[in-house]
């Protein structure tokens, strides 16, 4: 193995997808803009960046993903890109949480708020030998001045890719969705369809 690792992060919890590439100790990073169609422009990207540093699939040795919270259909997205590549490729696949992202390299402990629908925020405080369970926030308790609140996309990618070539070698946690809130769907008021016998 290469004494230093390349990594393929990406991220498509946010109203865009995002991608970083860690690769000989550098990190370039790709943010496409998109409110929509993140799961037919993720692979045709990750692709795009791997061949502008003259990589192919077979050059990486992890795959880091975020696994949010965030869009619940932009998390499912990523993370299962994540796992079909990393079984595909036969290297590990490492779920890094928006919160380590947007605290990597603070001191602990530190409270993490990361934007939410309806201007209220999803909350977590990192410990030094842990962190407390995240929390939704209503809106007067979403503290604007609390630290990592927002880091600017490119730097967020690029700590999932730091976090996950830390990690890589001792991960065995297939990357799992992190979801902080229920999700905005209401069930159908439609009849359900009647069985014929």
């Amino acid at each position: 193995m290469r004494p230093d690792p390349t990594i393929l992060a990406f991220d498509t919890s946010a109203a865009q997808c995002a991608a970083a590439l860690l690769c000989a100790g550098k990190i370039h990073t790709r943010i496409d803009e998109m409110v929509r169609g993140q799961a037919e422009h993720l692979m045709p990207m990750l692709e795009d960046v791997l061949a502008a540093h003259g990589l192919a699939w077979r050059d990486l040795d992890a795959i880091g993903v975020g696994t949010g919270p965030g869009n619940f259909t932009g998390i499912r997205i990523s993370v299962a890109a994540a796992r079909g590549l990393a079984l595909g490729l036969g290297i590990p696949a490492v779920g890094v949480s928006n919160f380590d992202a947007a605290a990597y390299g603070l001191p602990r402990p530190v409270e993490v708020l990361i934007p939410a629908p309806r201007d209220q925020a999803y909350a977590k405080r990192l410990n030094e030998n842990g962190t407390d369970a995240p929390r939704l926030l209503a809106p007067e308790d979403a503290r604007p001045e609390a630290p990592a609140l927002p880091l600017p996309a490119d730097e967020m990618i690029a700590n999932i890719a730091r976090i996950a070539a830390e990690r890589f070698k001792t991960e065995t946690a297939r990357p799992a969705p992190l979801y902080v809130r229920a999700a905005d769907a209401a069930p159908s008021r439609d009849a359900p369809p009647v069985i014929l016998p």
